[in-house]
């Protein structure tokens, strides 16, 4: 007798993947493959195709098979599958997940773990797709990679050399790491040692990929080379589009009109030395209202960057998928044309600018009692660096002039003094980890790797800046104004527990059982001041706090302990920065270019910007990375203090206390094999016991440093006072007269 399907019939000549899970899902008691054809009436070539499309969902996960009945998984992991590199983690382990989840909860973490016979973890990277085995622990899931699944890149950037009079192009992205052969005519003339940017084409049968250049980027030993390969790398933009750069040549500076004239308020800008793109200047003095003693009053103009672009146009568009400036060593790759960010709309001295400003009055602890925005037009009295205004304020030099010192660095000074002592009633988050500086000679050439200074002008700007960030947020969010604001959650339960756990290793506490504020990691971190392990627990406390974003949704500012914060101050090289001055000329009336956008908009804008956020910073650490590897090129031989700032199946990861770089030392060179603790952010010896630790001072040897693709391998000579302590109750394990002629045998 014909059995018929448990379902309703369906009309699909090709169903879907989706549409042969509802299928079963919706249907009645197990059916078979057969009852599914009969279903959608498939016939002949029809069947082999359903044949395929069950295979490749059971092979995902979403089928599995019991005696030729179907049933679905709900989500369960197969035994095999195919996984995304998501995070990699602070011990350096990566975790992925399922290309593909059909469950409603969130997909499970799972580890990469590496596998000897086959592809080693440490090649891949964020982003890579590959094949596993999975098993299941206590913890976790565990994968085993069986395959790397992907396409080669349509790109690639690499050193163009002659191999056998072949031209080959060497990539300089290590995880991709195989060349592309270039014939004579695709070479664009390029010679030996050129970087050049190449397009990969299709996929021979047999030996290497093939390559057309498409751009000679100049010789490889030139200093200008390594800020281009991580631009490139990293796909930033940096041309702009005929429109815009049209649009951003007709900008001028606006008349007065309706604007407030500060053009005799003696406004300074204070920057770094090597600045050109000038957003931002302040001013304060005393306030000489009666009730208020001890206050003062205070305006950081901002440029108005609003004038010159407008919202939807050539240059708006180029600078939201820009989201931000990139800041490189050696160089800028700016959010808005030069004429813009280093023309019409920088704050140059003696030059009349349009402005937006922020007047606030504070009392003499630091509370804002009130404010209001103008727009205005300003000249600036000077350009400062930071050194400068520490200099005069402690009365060293003679760079800033006497009278300007008295009348406005002093009440500069004098303000901060008094913020500063409401940001240390609030507490915001105190890390403090060193940050490293290039310095160059006239041609390019690195002289140093230096810590850059951290000086009170620092935080005299930085005050001053979130001063008015604060009152922009507090703005917005009382006139209800849709807002992008700069958001900051608390840390993740799982980064604290996995913090404290550490901490503990070191004696250190952070508090149970209460909701955490930045004081208690504060609290830590003082400390660990002085001691060996400062830099260490800051690197630490820095890793579990969560990434900021922006977003119209206010969750408030965990780091800064603010309950609405948002980014005015910065609109040159930021586009959350442009969005806010449009919201905040709108909802002021200062003007008709002023703009709200829609929070739907906002959402999108704000994840569009938070991401190129992301790659901007990737940016910066990949050119600062091979700035230091190649500064470190003629030193391999070499031997240097360091201490362990990653600790991985595959490796330590050590700083370099001199320079700040990092290295790795594989695990193949400790001598024998470890294990991973993650609790303790350690690897130990399985046979002596031997344990290095996050935080540990070590002796390396530099052995290879490759500034085509920025890495350090280095080699270990000793640990500060002898090897690390073997576990309490540790026993190396004892290994039987068979297996010692099994391991023989084997080899």
């Amino acid at each position: 007798m014909a059995r018929h399907a448990a379902g309703p019939l369906r009309v699909s000549p090709t169903p879907t993947r989706d549409e042969i899970l509802a299928y079963i899902k919706d249907s009645p008691g197990r059916i078979t493959s057969r009852d599914v054809a009969r279903a959608f009436r498939l016939r002949g070539p029809a069947r082999e195709s359903l044949k395929r499309l069950l295979r490749d969902l059971e092979h995902d996960g979403f089928l599995e098979r019991s005696g030729g009945r179907l049933e679905p998984t709900d989500g369960r992991l197969p035994d095999v599958a195919v996984l995304e590199i998501a995070e990699i983690d602070i011990d350096g382990d990566l975790w992925c997940r399922p290309e593909t989840w059909q469950g409603e909860a969130q997909p499970p973490r799972i580890l990469l773990v590496p596998d000897r016979r086959r592809t080693h973890v440490a090649a891949l990277g964020i982003g890579d797709r590959v094949l596993a085995r999975l098993t299941e622990t206590s913890e976790h899931f565990e994968a085993r990679v069986m395959r790397v699944i992907g396409t080669a890149p349509d790109q690639i950037i690499g050193v163009y050399d002659l191999v056998g009079g072949q031209g080959r192009v060497r990539s300089t992205q290590a995880r991709r790491g195989t060349d592309c052969a270039v014939s004579g005519a695709d070479s664009m003339g390029a010679a030996p040692g050129d970087l050049v940017m190449a397009d990969v084409l299709p996929a021979r049968r047999a030996g290497l990929r093939q390559a057309r250049v498409r751009e000679c980027l100049g010789a490889m030993d030139s200093p200008k080379s390594l800020s281009l390969i991580a631009i490139h790398s990293h796909g930033i933009p940096t041309e702009f589009g005929a429109e815009a750069l049209a649009q951003a040549e007709l900008a001028n500076v606006p008349p007065l009109g309706q604007r407030t004239d500060l053009r005799a308020l003696p406004l300074v800008t204070i920057d770094p030395e090597d600045a050109r793109d000038f957003d931002d200047a302040v001013w304060a003095r005393a306030d000489p209202d009666a009730d208020n003693p001890d206050g003062w009053e205070i305006v950081v103009a901002i440029a108005d960057v609003t004038s010159a672009v407008s919202a939807g146009g050539p240059l708006d568009s180029e600078a939201r998928e820009r989201g931000n400036s990139v800041y490189l060593p050696d160089r800028v790759v700016p959010m808005l044309p030069e004429v813009l960010s280093a023309g019409v709309c920088s704050l140059r001295p003696g030059e009349e600018r349009a402005c937006l400003a922020a007047r606030m009055w504070i009392d003499g602890d630091g509370t804002i009692l009130r404010h209001r925005f103008e727009r205005a037009l300003m000249r600036s009295a000077a350009r400062l660096t930071y050194r400068q205004a520490q200099d005069a304020v402690e009365g060293r030099g003679d760079a800033v002039p006497e009278a300007l010192v008295g009348e406005v660095i002093g009440p500069l000074y004098g303000a901060f003094a008094a913020l500063d002592r409401a940001r240390r009633r609030r507490q915001p988050l105190e890390i403090d980890l060193p940050e490293r500086c290039i310095r160059f000679d006239e041609d390019g050439t690195i002289l140093a790797i230096d810590q850059r200074e951290s000086l009170d002008s620092h935080r005299l700007v930085e005050a001053f800046m979130i001063a008015a960030n604060v009152c922009a947020a507090e703005t917005l969010s009382q006139a209800r104004t849709p807002c992008m604001y700069r958001v900051h959650g608390a840390p993740e339960r799982d980064s604290v527990a996995a913090l404290r756990d550490f901490l503990e290793t070191l004696d250190m506490r952070i508090p149970r059982g209460q909701t955490l504020r930045p004081e208690h990691f504060n609290t830590v971190l003082r400390a660990a001041k002085g001691t060996a392990h400062e830099h260490l627990v800051n690197q630490v406390a820095l890793r579990a706090q969560a990434q900021a974003v922006y977003s119209p949704d206010n969750a408030g500012h965990f780091g800064l302990a603010l309950k609405k914060y948002a980014h005015f101050t910065s609109p040159i090289r930021r586009y959350a920065d442009l969005l806010v001055h449009r919201a905040l000329i709108a909802t002021n009336k200062l003007g008709v270019d002023g703009n709200i956008v829609s929070l739907e908009d906002l959402r999108d804008t704000g994840e569009a910007i938070s991401a190129a956020e992301r790659r901007g910073m990737a940016v910066e650490r990949d050119a600062l990375d091979r700035f230091t590897t190649a500064f470190m090129a003629d030193r391999v031989g070499a031997t240097f203090a360091g201490r362990i700032s990653g600790v991985t199946r595959f490796g330590l990861f050590v700083t370099l206390d001199e320079s700040g770089a990092d290295g790795l030392v594989p695990a193949r060179m400790l001598g024998e094999r470890f294990r991973l603790d993650t609790g303790r952010h350690a690897l130990i010896g399985e046979r002596s016991g031997t344990i290095y630790r996050l935080g540990d001072a070590l002796e390396v040897r530099l052995a290879e440093a490759d500034p085509l693709t920025g890495r350090l391998r280095l080699d270990l000579v000793a640990v500060p006072g002898g090897l690390a302590v073997r576990p309490k109750g540790h026993r190396p394990p004892r290994r039987s007269k068979k297996s010692a002629a099994h391991r023989r045998a084997r080899s």
